[in-house]
């Protein structure tokens, strides 16, 4: 009798490709979130980013860290005011961002520099980020400096997305501010301009609730803020390799903070970013600086445009990148003596 045909065996396949593909990526991640929870540091010592004295502050915004340094006391009748400093917001942002105009200016007039929450020494809970707590944390620091020296309107300085908080505060309480000085400051781009509802942000919660999932949130964190990608995150902000050496090495310490994650998970997300900072910055009446370089990844400042026939604002574009106090220390010092010295006649 002839035995009935047999059903042809499929084949074994070897390990396929899509396996594989899927395989390796998943893999390593695994290996990573392993080797960040185990051996990544995240309570590294950190020093102060400025000299001088550093204190704290409770306040709306939670526990508040500032810099200050400079004369105490009366000064001389026609000096110039306090001046706050404040840093822009990152993955590993510090007041050491400022360190150039601080030291500079500690010598001539009294200097505040404020780590916003979520960076430095304030604050570094598990919370929402917000414009909101951002300027309500500004405007604790401004009624901390009214009380020390005196109630006179103070000078504000501050960098890229730090600006729009100061804006804000100055916008809400133009009485306590004399002027405004920004460098590269953000909402300026070719998305301007944004006239949205008050408090409204671009954040997206999908992108937020990616990055920051617990499983591998951390690991995430401490992928953006190894010394390699801070370092290539720091030449696309100057637009060159000649970074400063100080703030990679600043930024790397203070990356490796316990809660250092959180604040920059909402400014990825981009719910530290405001939906009306331009009718915000079309608001303010008072005196406006602001600077701003040609080189690397934060050149686009299409928007300031509209605001160049102001006559309270002053634009000066240097050939730098998005941090002229660095590069160009002596320069932005220069223009800045020269605002002030043509808003009230005061010794900058």
């Amino acid at each position: 009798m002839q035995e009935p045909a047999k059903s042809p065996q499929r084949p074994t396949r070897p390990f396929g490709l899509a396996q594989a593909m899927f395989a390796v990526p998943a893999t390593a991640a695994a290996g990573w979130i392993g080797y960040s929870t185990f051996f990544v540091p995240r309570r590294l010592p950190l020093p102060p980013a400025l000299s001088g004295e550093r204190r704290e502050i409770d306040s709306k915004a939670g526990r508040l860290s500032y810099y200050t340094a400079g004369p105490e006391g009366a000064l001389p009748e026609g000096s110039a005011p306090p001046l706050l400093l404040i840093h822009t917001i990152n993955a590993a942002a510090s007041s050491y961002e400022v360190r150039p105009l601080y030291e500079h200016y500690r010598t001539q007039r009294r200097v505040y520099a404020l780590d916003l929450p979520g960076f430095g020494f304030s604050e570094r809970s598990d919370r929402e980020y917000t414009p909101r707590l951002m300027t309500d944390a500004i405007h604790a620091i401004v009624e901390e400096i009214r009380q020390r020296e005196g109630g006179q309107p103070l000078d504000a300085f501050a960098l890229s997305l730090g600006c729009e908080f100061v804006a804000r505060a100055a916008s809400e309480t133009p009485e306590l501010f004399r002027s405004l000085a920004f460098i590269s400051p953000t909402g300026f781009d070719s998305r301007a301009p944004r006239a949205g509802s008050p408090e409204n942000t671009r954040g997206n919660w999908f992108v937020y609730d990616a990055l920051s999932f617990p499983l591998w949130g951390r690991a995430v964190y401490d992928l953006l803020n190894t010394r390699v990608s801070a370092r290539f995150f720091l030449e696309k902000t100057w637009g060159s390799r000649d970074i400063d050496e100080g703030l990679w090495d600043y930024a790397y310490l203070t990356s490796h903070q316990p809660g250092a994650e959180h604040a920059p998970f909402y400014f990825v997300g981009g719910f530290l970013f405001s939906t009306d900072i331009t009718r915000i910055y079309q608001s303010l009446q008072l005196p406006v600086l602001m600077i701003h370089g040609v080189r690397g990844d934060f050149v686009n400042f299409d928007g300031a445009k509209a605001f160049r026939d102001r006559p309270n604002w002053t634009i000066k574009v240097f050939s730098t990148g998005a941090f002229p106090q660095f590069e160009a220390l002596d320069a932005v010092v220069r223009e800045y003596d020269g605002f002030l010295g043509h808003i009230g006649g005061a010794r900058a």
